[in-house]
């Protein structure tokens, strides 16, 4: 069979990791495509690859005609498919979960002891010659905080939240899974009287018509003043402009996130604006959460394994 890879490049970073496909076939890999190239790159495949890339409604009628059969999401999300499409036209969808739990909640922490410790805000003043100007043995840049005994409110208690809280342990936090709008998951505190005990929150809920704009004036107005903030979720989780009001009022304390409502942002994004005082509390990284070459290894063993199972009639991770 014919397999085309739509967008390799953010799963292999330019290196050549899809040996194990040639197994299961002719394989066609592309860095990067746009949605208007989707038809003519795929047309005539029976497998298309993608992370990314768009494979929309108009794209599955035609490819399904011309001989698809399967489409393999490298990603948990699977919103860059239309999957009434797929079942409409009989195509096999699936995707990768749980690949990169470990990775995430590892980058939660980074960038809470970023905003409570500020290690690398203390090395490049260092390098800058503060220290050595200054009349005492330490020189700090900011009040650090102690993680011990603070209270961690984790927003979502799957695989993430899960591993999340295991970590956030050995720190001898406090831990509190909070309700998520929408769902009725038993043993979660009601979200208002979490976020009034919050130091920090953490979100890791889905995105739903529920959860969209969930960090809003409303939840500010609950959360303890001077709490942290971290989002490795989804970027419309965020009012952003709620959350500017907050970092400039001095409700929220700090804020590291990992994703936005559009990615990559625009110029000019107020997040990314270093001009405003409370800039200096915002960390933002370039949705790296998943990305580490131990989760990107298993990512792309998952897509081959996917495969594989399909190929033998029996799908696995199947979403449509």
């Amino acid at each position: 069979m014919r397999i085309v890879v739509l967008d390799s490049f953010t799963t292999d970073q330019g290196a050549d990791c899809w040996q194990a496909l040639e197994g299961l076939g002719a394989v066609q890999v592309f860095p990067r495509t746009p949605v208007s190239q989707v038809i003519e790159r795929v047309r005539g495949a029976e497998v298309v690859l993608t992370n990314k890339a768009i494979v929309n409604a108009e794209a599955i009628a035609t490819l399904a005609a011309n001989g698809l059969r399967y489409i393999g999401v490298m990603a948990t999300g699977t919103n860059v498919v239309d999957l009434a499409a797929a079942k409409q036209h009989g195509v096999v969808v699936t995707n990768v979960p749980g690949y990169s739990t470990e990775s995430v909640a590892q980058l939660v922490m980074a960038l809470v002891l970023h905003l409570t410790t500020d290690v690398a805000g203390h090395s490049s003043r260092v390098k800058t010659g503060d220290w050595a100007a200054c009349p005492d043995f330490c020189f700090f840049t900011k009040p650090l905080v102690e993680l011990a005994g603070k209270t961690l409110v984790i927003v979502g208690m799957g695989a993430i939240g899960g591993a999340l809280a295991r970590m956030a342990g050995a720190f001898g936090m406090r831990v509190i899974p909070a309700a998520v709008p929408g769902s009725a998951t038993p043993g979660r505190m009601p979200l208002a009287q979490a976020l009034a005990q919050a130091d920090v929150v953490s979100l890791h809920c889905p995105l739903t018509p529920a959860t969209q704009g969930l960090v809003n004036a409303a939840f500010f107005a609950e959360l303890k003043c001077g709490a942290l903030l971290i989002n490795t979720g989804r970027g419309p989780l965020l009012d952003e402009t709620a959350v500017v009001l907050a970092l400039a009022s001095g409700q929220l304390g700090g804020l590291g996130i990992d994703v936005l409502s559009k990615e990559p942002p625009a110029a000019g994004h107020p997040l990314l604006d270093p001009a405003p005082a409370w800039s200096s509390r915002v960390v933002v990284t370039p949705h790296i959460a998943w990305g580490t070459i131990e989760a990107r290894t298993r990512l792309v063993a998952e897509v081959v394994g996917n495969l594989a199972a399909f190929s033998t009639g029996k799908p696995r991770n199947q979403v449509a």
